[in-house]
């Protein structure tokens, strides 16, 4: 997740810092789903889990997209590997800190092993195919393993990726698109092993392996951060088509309601990636135009820019509501379900704006400053900018 922001002259790219609270929404709901805060196999609870078994792949794929988009859209001419990957790590990794020490306060510490604690704490979980390790601690942060590895590798891919003639780009976008609709068949070949148990969710029966490959290991997300980089090259190089937000984010629509009904690994990201990639890129292009979508709002702006806490934080205090209503043994009728529901949804809310106001914003000001350094000549000096 990115601080949505122009440079160089480019304009602030304000829909997508909205759009980025509603990712994080249905990442939000996704969880609140399997939360127990209604009696399994109720209505409530059956059409909850039905309804979002799309949300939280959709949100954290868009999430990759777009992260790619933006960091080569606000890529400076003179940015060094070093002072790119400084911005990036100051980004995330004060946020993580904050919540991975509330998640071990408040329940992970009981149970996480030292090791899978210390692989969390480096972002290095998503490269273990045991759940117990890429969902430890706070759940949500196996995706900052992943953008870690992008942030790393982006000051490398960058430049790779600029070579490519402005009248290819597309037959790239569409190569990426593909080789990620296509990893669920590659996950096929995988001998199945161990699935996950039967719980009344999507990944009943699903293979951990496969599911891994395809949804958690960090180079294969890492084709959706290079698919965000090729749009990006397309709306900056005037190649972009005459697609609408509106007519984009109905296509993202159209594929929710499409990956409700697909197998899981191809709900996972195979099914959303083209319209995710181009929902992205017409929103920054309409901000480039100057023709305001209605996620450029202050507010939705505003609720963007706290939707990193939100997402780190959310998990957390939803695991803490669960915990309460497992110890007081009470099995919520739907109104209280609700009413928990709604709560958590406040209180991570203003949890997120706060951390975000009072943490995030200026720890992020104050490490991400640039770094005063030697002046070498000219033709010794290397950017990303070239």
């Amino acid at each position: 997740m990115q601080e949505v922001a122009g440079a160089s002259g480019r304009r602030r790219l304000d829909s997508l810092t909205g759009a980025r609270f509603l990712a994080a929404g249905l990442v939000f709901f996704c969880h609140l789903a399997t939360s127990g805060f209604f009696v399994p196999g109720s209505a409530p609870a059956t059409g909850l889990m039905t309804a979002t078994k799309t949300a939280g792949t959709v949100g954290v794929s868009f999430f990759f997209v777009l992260s790619g988009f933006v960091l080569t859209w606000s890529v400076r001419p003179a940015d060094t590997y070093g002072g790119v990957l400084r911005r990036r790590l100051v980004k995330i990794f004060p946020n993580h800190l904050l919540t991975y020490a509330l998640a071990m306060v408040v329940y992970a510490s009981a149970f996480t092993p030292l090791g899978t604690a210390l692989l969390n704490l480096l972002l290095l979980q998503a490269w273990s195919s045991d759940p117990m390790v890429f969902l430890s601690v706070n759940g949500a942060s196996w995706s900052l393993s992943c953008e870690l590895l992008f942030y790393v590798l982006f000051p490398l891919l960058l430049p790779l990726l600029r070579r490519i003639p402005a009248r290819r780009l597309w037959w790239w976008a569409g190569g990426v698109a593909a080789a990620v609709m296509l990893m669920p068949l590659v996950a096929a070949l995988l001998p199945a092993g161990q699935t996950l148990p039967r719980t009344g969710s999507w990944l009943d029966g699903v293979s951990i392996e496969r599911l891994w490959l395809v949804y958690i290991f960090p180079p294969v997300r890492l084709l959706e951060f290079a698919l965000g980089i090729l749009m990006a090259r397309i709306v900056q190089s005037g190649r972009w088509i005459a697609l609408r937000p509106a007519w984009t984010g109905l296509l993202v629509v159209a594929a929710y309601v499409l990956g409700l009904y697909t197998p899981m690994l191809f709900t996972v990201a195979a099914v959303t990636v083209v319209p995710l990639a181009l929902f992205v890129a017409s929103l920054a292009q309409a901000d480039s135009a100057d023709a305001g979508t209605p996620l450029a709002t202050p507010l939705m702006r505003r609720l963007g820019e706290a939707s990193f806490a939100f997402y780190l934080i959310h998990g957390i205090v939803l695991e803490y509501a669960g915990e309460l209503l497992v110890r007081e043994h009470r099995a919520p009728s739907t109104g209280q379900g609700v009413v928990v529901s709604l709560l958590t949804l406040a209180v991570s809310l203003a949890l997120a704006l706060a951390i975000h106001q009072w943490f995030e914003t200026p720890l992020v000001r104050w490490f991400g400053r640039p770094r005063p350094r030697p002046v070498v000549p000219a033709e010794a000096g290397s950017s990303l900018g070239r």
